[in-house]
């Protein structure tokens, strides 16, 4: 895998629970770094790595609004794991059928 691709990688960037609890912080509205970091024990400077991560997967944006960067979730980037989880729904529901057919025999 390239190191762009890497960086693009939505997996990659929601392998880490802090990111995932920024995602759902931002599920809720548009949040500035400063209402996003209170929710954290981590520094500011390390929430905005984390958010750099986000935003290089295009899970989320900034726009620039006076002193503050308002960060946007993408939630449709999310989709590719959606997909990517109905592969092992339909994978257990062939294994659960095959399991009645075997009780019901």
């Amino acid at each position: 895998m390239t190191q762009l691709a890497v960086k693009n990688d939505v997996f990659q960037a929601i392998a880490d629970p802090t990111r995932r609890h920024v995602l759902q912080l931002l599920a809720s509205s548009d949040k500035p770094i400063s209402l996003i970091s209170e929710n954290f024990s981590i520094s500011r400077t390390a929430v905005v790595k984390h958010l750099k991560i986000l935003e290089q997967a295009e899970l989320v944006s900034a726009q620039k609004k006076g002193r503050e960067k308002i960060y946007t979730l993408h939630a449709e980037k999310l989709k590719e794991i959606e997909d990517w989880l109905q592969y092992f729904d339909l994978f257990w529901d062939n294994k659960l059928a095959q399991l009645q057919s075997i009780f019901e025999e």
